[in-house]
């Protein structure tokens, strides 16, 4: 089985810089998310994957045994929100938000 990430995939990981730059420059209260929630904005979205970057690592690490609240809220997020997420693997997934 290949362990090459689809490409949509990459495309995700990609993202994530772009996603931490504008998160990493906000107020991580629950203000900010609150009102990026309401306002109906993705910053929200990103946060959940952003914030699921330590549950990740600790799935990667263990080989998909250790799985984490946050890491299982970003993956049931991006599958909702993106079609090539999906077809992908729960451990695709962790790789690709550690990708950033």
């Amino acid at each position: 089985m290949s362990r090459l990430l689809p490409i949509g995939l990459l495309m995700l990981a990609c993202s994530l810089p772009a996603a931490a730059g504008s998160f990493a420059g906000s107020s991580a209260g629950a203000s900010s998310a609150g009102s990026s929630a309401s306002s109906g904005s993705t910053s929200g979205d990103d946060k959940v994957v952003l914030e699921a970057r330590e549950d990740a690592a600790s799935f990667v690490a263990s080989e998909g045994r250790i799985r984490g609240a946050q890491l299982e809220a970003a993956l049931r997020h991006l599958r909702e929100s993106r079609e090539d997420a999906r077809v992908a693997s729960d451990m695709q997934l962790a790789q690709a938000i550690l990708a950033r």
